[in-house]
């Protein structure tokens, strides 16, 4: 069953179309990604599932239900905030079960679903806390217990990892897409960080000025983007120019190549191109060498072990044809 259907929704604020016309269709039970920069649509996306907004044109269902007019409260959908949005002066148990006493849920019932939700969030034993007291990664679980309390159908995420240090967001990425294999319902996670959007979801939508330039699974989207936005945005790639791809000996048009894609020297069944280095970088793991080629400038990842060569040094890369992704005319 489709969880969520756009067809052709659009909302705009005066002149600004903030999201222009998209189609979309989230399946039950996904990890769904909306994933683009600042004012792109996503937000507005997920505002419009949430029923915090209303379109301006088009139709939404959810659940094959329409949701044009329909108010957050009668939504089978909860929202999971970047700032988490806990009350300070109630207790963590009582942030937790405050939905369902909205709904009218008895104090016993509703006080021991709260602790049935922070034991899958892995916070049992918290209850009887205040969110001052906890660390960033815990309030980050009671603001998703509260959601997952109400047992909804389709649970949106807004940029709920923005405010955690690397590590942490690293161990949540992992947890959050634990937690929503073995729940089974809908998460739909709209952030600015393709890196977040690559390890958790089943399929992106990249957005960029109110529209989805590409929908499709985190290696397509990665391995096979189809515009130079797509490319640019969704880790870091070569971007190259026609002319440098027509003298490569493929077609005349923009075209993808990954840095880790190329190596330093020629090897069997590789393409070869030459190349002045113009900078070098070290990352850890690797060395980002960049060099500039026939007009083009080209950055490769070179393993830490390997040397690494000297600036103004001429040097040959080299490719695997099928590394070399040609795009569409779209910037």
């Amino acid at each position: 069953m489709t969880a969520v259907l756009f067809q052709q929704v659009s909302r705009h604020f005066g002149a600004v179309r903030a999201v222009d016309s998209v189609d979309l269709a989230i399946a039950e039970g996904e990890f769904f990604a909306m994933l683009g920069p600042s004012g792109s649509g996503k937000t507005t996306c997920l505002r419009l599932m949430a029923g915090f907004e209303q379109p301006t044109s088009g139709h939404i269902e959810i659940f094959g239900e329409t949701a044009e007019g329909v108010p957050p409260y009668r939504r089978n959908v909860n929202t999971v905030f970047q700032d988490y949005a806990l009350f300070p002066h109630l207790s963590i148990l009582e942030n937790v079960a405050y939905g369902l006493m909205v709904k009218g849920v008895g104090k016993a019932e509703r006080l021991k679903a709260a602790e049935e939700a922070l034991a899958m969030v892995k916070l049992p034993g918290y209850g009887t806390r205040r969110p001052g007291q906890l660390s960033g990664g815990q309030r980050q679980r009671v603001a998703l217990a509260r959601a997952l309390v109400n047992r909804p159908r389709v649970l949106l995420l807004d940029e709920p990892l923005g405010a955690l240090d690397l590590k942490l967001r690293e161990q949540m990425q992992e947890e959050l897409k634990s937690l929503q294999k073995s729940l089974g319902i809908t998460f739909i996670f709209v952030t600015h960080d393709q890196g977040e959007a690559l390890s958790m979801a089943d399929r992106i939508a990249v957005f960029n000025d109110g529209k989805i330039q590409q929908l499709g699974t985190p290696e397509e989207v990665y391995k096979r983007p189809k515009t130079r936005f797509v490319a640019d945005f969704v880790g870091s790639s070569n971007v190259l120019p026609p002319d440098f791809v027509a003298s490569l000996g493929f077609g005349n048009s923009h075209a993808s190549l990954r840095p880790e894609d190329i190596t330093l020297g020629e090897g069997p069944g590789r393409k070869p191109f030459s190349g002045r280095v113009v900078a070098t970088s070290f990352l850890g793991a690797a060395n980002r060498v960049t060099v500039e080629a026939a007009g083009a400038r080209v950055a490769a990842m070179v393993p830490a072990s390997l040397a690494v060569p000297a600036q103004g040094e001429t040097v040959t890369l080299s490719f695997l044809a099928e590394d070399l992704h040609q795009m569409d005319a779209t910037p």
